[in-house]
């Protein structure tokens, strides 16, 4: 299974922030239906004695046109979160985007509309340093 290019820039970006990456990739299997997303991670809160557990699909959004990459996006995230859903799955799944392409695309008006409307959930990195720059749940 290929791996997007910044894969390993999120397992560190994640570590960075106090993550455990639990699987990778994380697998989804639903009757007839096996799909992959890209990480699992959780994290334990030692005040709390809670963990907070989450799948992460990468996305680099390298593709010809920015809007069929962000359609593909929001078809796998919308796919693994009803499956998730459906096995009872009880973790956040994150869309994890680069900060230039959360500036450049995420941040335009009509982009913020539709994630808000469909409850995405998206964690910027910065690929250089490696670590998280933003949470947007």
């Amino acid at each position: 299974m290929a791996k997007d290019a910044y894969h390993q820039t999120v397992i560190n970006a994640l570590i960075k922030d106090g993550w455990r990456i639990t699987d990778d990739p994380f697998m989804l299997r639903f009757e007839d239906l096996t799909v992959y997303a890209d990480l699992g991670a959780e994290r334990v809160f030692a005040a709390e004695k809670d963990n907070q557990k989450i799948v992460v699909e990468i996305k680099v959004f390298g593709g010809v046109s920015t809007i069929s990459d962000f359609e593909k996006a929001l078809g796998q995230y919308n796919l693994y979160r009803s499956l998730m859903k459906r096995l009872g799955i009880e973790r956040e799944l994150f869309l994890a985007v680069s900060d230039k392409i959360y500036k450049d695309f995420f941040e335009r008006i009509s982009i913020e509309y539709v994630v808000e409307e469909q409850n995405i959930k998206i964690f910027v990195f910065n690929p250089e340093e490696e670590v998280i720059t933003l949470w947007k749940k």
